[in-house]
């Protein structure tokens, strides 16, 4: 909400003041993402304004030039004050490159691109949120605007309202086409947000993140016309603009003028009507196989500039974010070819961490494409019709319900079997957590969030691990009763409160891991695979989700049905046995999970791959399998060199 250029010496001030407090002199007075934002909120400035003073190499407004000069001078200062961060130096190398061409007097649209280059930068670099959390509340916005913005603004956003009279200088005009479509929402979230040192444009940090951001989509829509927005509105509905500008950070970080120049009228249109309604970006997915694509681009452009780093993780968000979402798919009409793109694309990742050639780089990416390709045509026209789609969602719940149930079938059999009916609680109040909170997940990830392809994996890791932990704790607990005597021994001597409390709770927490970590899966598929059926295929994968709860039903109660006729010794060694794979199971899918997330790197090696053992053919992988593995025997083995009394 930046009035006009003439404010700009005041703001100079206040930003050397931002930099001396954030700086060694002030130590601990602010966070280093405070000092990130600052830096971004002065190159804004830079890459609006200096087009305007400087123009063929010549200066058209020496005091105007003079304070864009100090804007990139200070902004390197700052940089260098920065904490040290993979990335940073050469952040510092661009920054420094922006400063020697502001002092060469070069063009004005070089010197705002390269600025803007220097922002992205440093957003990567630090991490710095620049999206909002979900989409803003306009009617809000509009609230706020009126109680706190209107008297300088206006009602309308032209700069008249009554206290403008006379304000020096005099408020922004949010329908000054020139001006406005140089600016992004991001850069006016930064304004509201930090606000203009030595104007009455104050900072409004008051106001929660949300608000912020709300004010900052209504200022930016305010000049847009209803029949653009209109515009915008159809060519959406029909697909236009999804892959430019399809999710919130996009949006808010592409200046319209940006905009126009990269898809013309008709996706500045697309802009215009998100910007007016972002809860539409909430509505529609992009295509996940143009995500994966757009990625992989971004990847090999950043390691063609030697950034390795930004190269690895545009790979992994490749991935993460594209063909992960339609791996379930894939998998029911070419398993063969989704195997091979996954294989691909972890071999790309490799070869950035290898620094190999940017040839081969290049031809590895070229590899990859065509195999997207190809899954795209598999994914299309015929190859989504009713049958695949039912068979689909078939699959995906029987496989991923399947590991839950015979978990939890082993630990229902477990205490019906030895009469422990007051751990049945326990258990049902597990996986029904589970489901409830598997509900939420559902509506978390589908409406507000909208969580990330590494956040994902890092839940699903995670939650294998742990889950792995406990099933290795109950199946060992298991295993030192597996014979008569130790059983009578054990009922006996009535163990403590405290311990039985503590299995209890245990068997709990294994019926809650095991369940909502299938479903925490389940859901991402299914929200894919439901994008992709369409309207009118929805109905068979209501109905594959259907015969797959039953399926998933029948084999519980017949896993139950027959295990309770088991002899006592063998029952507890086949479900302490069980038990004690599942564990291997869930640390091979947990590695991997963590792998997929970019959290570990992973080594391919020449072995099987049987995702439904958990077995991923990684060094990473193998070797915590096998390392679980080990954990077992030495239980085992200690298990017979202490008497069953003392395990109890």
């Amino acid at each position: 909400m930046r009035a006009q250029p003439a404010f700009a010496r005041f703001f100079l001030r206040a930003c050397v003041a931002i930099a001396l407090a954030l700086s060694g002199f002030a130590a601990g007075a602010a966070t280093s993402e405070e000092q990130a934002q600052t830096v971004i909120h002065m190159l804004d400035y830079v890459s609006v304004d200096y087009p305007g003073f400087v123009k063929d190499g010549k200066v058209l407004d020496e005091s105007e030039y003079q304070e864009q000069r100090e804007f990139a001078g200070q902004s390197v200062k700052l940089l260098e004050q920065l904490p040290a961060a993979e990335g940073k130096e050469a952040v510092l190398a661009k920054a420094r490159q922006l400063l020697a061409r502001v002092d060469a007097k070069e063009d004005g649209a070089e010197v705002s691109s390269l600025a803007r280059a220097v922002v992205a930068d440093v957003v990567r670099v630090y991490k710095l949120a620049v999206a909002p959390r979900q989409a803003p509340d306009l009617q809000r916005a509009a609230q706020l605007f009126a109680a706190n913005c209107a008297a300088c603004h206006g009602a309308a956003g032209r700069g008249d309202g009554p206290l403008a009279k006379g304000m020096d200088p005099s408020p922004s005009n949010f329908h000054d086409d020139a001006r406005m479509k140089q600016r992004s929402i991001y850069g006016l979230y930064n304004t509201i947000t930090l606000g203009v040192g030595g104007t009455p444009m104050r900072a409004f940090s008051e106001f929660n993140e949300g608000d912020r951001w709300a004010l900052a989509f209504l200022a930016a829509g305010m000049r847009a016309p209803a029949d653009t927005v209109a515009r915008g509105e159809t060519l959406w509905t029909q697909g236009g603009g999804r892959e430019a500008l399809g999710n919130l950070r996009a949006l808010v970080t592409s200046a319209p003028q940006a905009v126009q120049q990269q898809g013309g009228a008709d996706l500045d249109a697309v802009r215009a009507f998100l910007t007016a309604r972002p809860e539409a970006l909430a509505a529609v997915r992009a295509d996940p196989l143009s995500i994966a694509r757009a990625r992989l681009q971004d990847s090999i452009a950043a390691y063609r500039k030697g950034d390795r780093q930004a190269a690895r993780q545009a790979a992994i968000t490749a991935y993460l974010e594209g063909f992960e979402l339609v791996e379930a798919g894939l998998d029911n009409v070419d398993a063969d070819l989704r195997k091979e793109t996954e294989r691909e694309m972890m071999a790309l990742r490799t070869a950035i961490d290898s620094a190999v050639p940017v040839q081969a780089m290049e031809a590895q990416v070229g590899r990859i494409d065509a195999l997207l390709d190809r899954a795209a045509e598999r994914l299309s026209g015929d190859a989504m019709s009713a049958e695949a789609a039912f068979v689909s969602s078939l699959l995906i719940l029987l496989r991923e319900g399947l590991e839950a149930i015979l978990v939890l079938a082993a630990i229902i059999a477990f205490v019906r079997k030895t009469g422990r009916r007051d751990a049945l609680p326990y258990i049902h109040a597990g996986w029904g957590g589970a489901i409830l909170l598997g509900v939420a997940t559902w509506f978390v990830a589908g409406r507000l969030l909208n969580f990330s392809g590494a956040g994902r994996e890092m839940t699903e890791g995670i939650t294998a691990l742990v889950a792995a932990a406990m099933l290795l704790y109950v199946g060992y607990w298991l295993h030192g009763k597996s014979n008569a005597q130790a059983w009578a021994t054990f009922i006996r001597e009535h163990v403590s409160a405290a311990l039985e409390k503590r299995t209890l709770w245990a068997m709990a927490g294994i019926s809650f891991l095991a369940v909502y970590r299938e479903l925490f899966e389940i859901i991402l598929f299914y929200q894919t695979l439901w994008v992709q059926a369409g309207a009118e295929r929805q109905g068979a994968v209501l109905a594959g989700m259907g015969t797959a709860v039953a399926l998933l039903a029948i084999t519980g109660w017949a896993i139950l049905r027959f295990s309770v006729r088991l002899p006592l010794g063998p029952f507890f060694t086949a479900t302490s046995a069980l038990l004690v794979v599942m564990a291997v199971v869930f640390v091979g899918h947990g590695v991997a999970a963590l792998q997929e997330a970019g959290v570990l790197h992973a080594t391919p090696v020449h072995f099987v791959n049987l995702p439904l053992l958990g077995i991923h053919a990684t060094v990473q992988g193998l070797g915590s399998q096998a390392a679980m593995l080990a954990a077992i025997a030495l239980m085992l083995w200690l298990g017979r060199r202490t008497p069953a009394a003392a395990r109890t």
